[in-house]
């Protein structure tokens, strides 16, 4: 890719880029070996999947404060301090283990101390890229990104597998030096983001959630992917749960959750062919209807290729509609609102996400992988059915409202300054549906020019 050449003529998204990958990097290995870690200090895989969800969960409850947070204060200061205190959180758990102290109620409080930074360091770290590179260079920014993090969720799974059967503490110790690394090259950032004028920004903590209600055609679309989200959250732990009541080795597991990584690379390289294919709600049914079918083979119990095929297959097609949506909110929502609506998209995906590790621990030791499995293609299929229609009905995620011309009678100077708000608040919408409406079909929409104005399992 002839964008690369970013990597050197762009230092501060270097540093940015590289702090990325090992921050990404370092939580994939405890995605693993945390659950892991539970099982072998004697605890059920109900608590197991507790851990989990108090990490989704408190990643969730603070998600807006996060938002409101990135959008107020100097980012690059916030994203390092928040490393620092994961840093430190994870840091305790080599330690206490070295004290021979550590037990489940620890792990219990570091989940959600870290829970909470990461909601924090998220959105400040998303509105951070619009603030080291140009508008010319924002895709090519944002396929990296992705790339690099599908590559995470490959590498990282299988080493934290390794490392955890080296010694089950030496995943959280890399994942503290990565938190202290990503900390040293942000500090280093050298931009300083542009900031509204106070006339012109709304201070107000649900103003992102404000926006994203005047998009009906986009609720929809939030609706369906915060559901599979919950079954795609449930299907990581799920696996990890499943293939060790089997009496799966942790390497071996390790290698076949890495296949997660396998499906979000290939699905990356394929994904500008998807959507050349098919339509923004085509593409989200298909993805509906694979994710129900991949489901229903896991509940036979199958062998372990064939279930590292299922994750490969899950993960083929969701990263095209994940460029769809999250280039377009990116680059066109208003920049004072970024961290607060793409905070809001988070919120409303993420809301059921973050009980899927907690269900499914109590399924799996209530009624086993078998059914578990048959309850979230359930899940998915019912979620197909019911936004079925409306998504077939989208050509693009989001429907603008145009903004109603004052008559004649309202042409007065006060008239003129109640019409110029509104006016403001439907162009990122217009523009933003022109944008989803070229990249899902280039020969349908040609736009002129795009302003500077974001988007688990």
């Amino acid at each position: 890719m002839a964008g690369w050449g970013m990597l050197r003529s762009n230092p501060d998204f270097r540093r940015y880029f590289t702090a990325d990958i090992v921050s990404t990097l370092g939580s994939q290995l405890s995605v693993i070996a945390f659950p892991l870690l539970v099982l072998s200090l004697g605890s059920s895989v109900a608590q197991a999947g507790l851990v989990g969800t108090c990490s989704l969960l408190t990643r969730l409850v603070f998600r807006l404060p996060g938002g409101h947070l990135a959008d107020r204060c100097d980012r690059r200061m916030l994203m390092v301090a928040t490393d620092l205190i994961r840093l430190v959180a994870v840091g305790s758990i080599p330690l206490a283990a070295g004290l021979g102290r550590l037990g489940f109620g620890q792990l219990l409080v570091v989940a959600i101390i870290e829970g909470t930074a990461t909601a924090a360091f998220s959105p400040a770290a998303g509105v951070a890229v619009r603030d080291v590179v140009s508008r010319d260079e924002m895709a090519d920014a944002l396929g990296k990104i992705q790339a690099t993090s599908a590559t995470a969720l490959l590498v990282g799974p299988a080493l934290g597998g390794w490392l955890f059967s080296v010694d089950r503490i030496l995943p959280f110790t890399v994942d503290a030096l990565s938190y202290a690394l990503s900390a040293v090259l942000l500090l280093r950032l050298r931009v300083r983001p542009e900031r509204a004028p106070v006339a012109e920004r709304d201070d107000r903590l649900t103003a992102g959630l404000r926006w994203l209600r005047g998009q009906p055609a986009l609720l929809w679309v939030l609706l369906f992917v915060g559901t599979l989200n919950f079954t795609g959250a449930a299907l990581e732990v799920g696996v990890v749960l499943v293939l060790r009541q089997h009496g799966t080795s942790s390497s071996s597991i390790g290698i076949v959750m890495a296949c997660l990584g396998v499906g979000s690379i290939a699905g990356a390289l394929v994904a500008s062919r998807i959507i050349k294919v098919l339509a923004a709600g085509r593409l989200l049914l298909v993805i509906g209807l694979i994710w129900t079918a991949g489901f229903v083979v896991l509940a036979s119990q199958p062998p372990l290729p064939v279930t590292g095929l299922v994750l490969v297959l899950l993960l083929l097609v969701t990263p095209a509609a994940g460029i769809q949506l999250g280039e377009a909110i990116m680059v066109n929502t208003p920049r004072d609102l970024l961290g607060r609506v793409n905070t809001a998209i988070g919120t409303v995906t993420a809301g059921l996400a973050s009980l899927g590790p907690l269900l499914v621990g109590l399924t799996v030791a209530g009624f086993g992988g078998r059914v578990t499995w048959l309850v979230l293609a359930g899940v998915d299929a019912g979620v197909t059915l019911i936004a079925g229609l409306p998504l077939l009905r989208m050509s693009s995620f989001v429907r603008a409202e145009p903004a109603s011309e004052p008559t004649a009678e309202q042409l007065s100077e006060p008239a003129i300054e109640r019409a110029e708000p509104a006016i403001e608040r439907a162009e990122p919408a217009v523009e933003l549906a022109e944008v989803i409406a070229h990249v899902a079909d280039p020969k349908a929409a040609q736009p002129d020019r795009v302003d500077t104005g974001p988007v688990k399992p």
